[in-house]
């Protein structure tokens, strides 16, 4: 079985692919001539499965993405060519609720502003005085296994949880569900944890906007989207939304107009960036080529 990984991937996810024995071709040169007699297209977020791109090949079997989100593939396109699309559900689910959990807390103490007056010689002490998540409401837009996960982690913080999903999820010991009105308008922090969809285009607009709280912290670890981003930056402009963290972009890498602000903090596509999660994304991706060998 011949297998093409497209996307950089950590040496050591590498290694368990190597161990199924298939042959397994790393970032080639020419993506849609490897494909031409490829059976496996092994992809990250980088790689745009089009039909045209699947158009190269002859006898592909499978599109495995080594993560959750599967925007970056057409689905449909694959489906007519009775290609299967599979992910790694659950191999970085721990990753990003922890980088949501990081961001809010960097948000409510002002750390990232904080290191950076630093590194220019100042001493803010007064104006860079933060608040405390204990006490405080969190807002999970999203309640699927990363937002079931970070709730649970806030709440060993002493935070109490509203959480939104459509369609609507069964109830959590850590999360009261609620609509989304009530949620904007409840949370002291939103964090998104939603699919780009038709659905979730813009979720966060300037009217959802409207109706958070005055000073509300928004977090978004799930995928560029679900934010409108001149919504979000005349918010976060005019202090309507305290602080901003957000670590994933329509187009990436981002060089927009968010950079401007002090408020708004961003990171580089961080969700699954750790050791760990790769590992987990190259045993489940190791997994699936197995059962594919038969």
């Amino acid at each position: 079985m011949k297998v093409i990984v497209s996307d950089s991937m950590e040496e050591s996810a590498l290694g368990l692919l190597r161990g199924t024995g298939a042959e397994i071709i790393y970032k080639p040169p020419s993506l849609e001539e490897a494909l031409s007699d490829a059976d496996v297209l092994v992809v990250r977020s980088a790689t745009k499965v089009t039909d045209s791109l699947l158009s190269h090949s002859r006898k592909l079997r499978c599109v495995i993405r080594g993560g959750v989100g599967l925007d970056n593939i057409d689905q449909e396109a694959c489906k007519k060519r009775g290609i299967e699309v599979a992910n790694t559900a659950g191999a970085s689910t721990n990753a990003v609720a922890e980088l949501a959990l990081g961001m809010i807390l960097s948000a409510v103490r002002n750390l990232p502003r904080a290191h950076h007056s630093m590194k220019q010689g100042k001493w803010e002490k007064k104006p860079l005085s933060g608040t405390e998540v204990s006490g405080k409401t969190l807002g999970i837009i999203g309640c699927g296994r990363i937002g079931t996960l970070l709730a649970k982690k806030a709440h060993a913080l002493g935070m109490s949880i509203l959480g939104y999903s459509s369609p609507p999820l069964h109830p959590s010991t850590f999360i009261e569900f609620v609509s989304l009105e009530e949620l904007l308008k409840n949370s002291d922090i939103i964090s998104l944890h939603v699919p780009a969809t038709p659905e979730t285009e813009s979720l966060v607009n300037a009217d959802s906007i409207s109706k958070m709280k005055d000073g509300a912290i928004l977090i978004n670890t799930a995928r560029g989207q679900v934010i409108n981003e001149d919504a979000l930056y005349e918010a976060c402009k005019s202090g309507k939304i305290r602080a901003a963290a957000i670590d994933v972009f329509r187009e990436e890498p981002y060089t927009g107009k968010l950079l401007e602000l002090e408020n708004v903090f961003l990171t580089p596509h961080l969700g699954a960036s750790t050791k760990e999660a790769q590992m987990r994304i190259g045993e489940e991706i190791a997994e699936k080529v197995r059962s594919l060998m038969g």
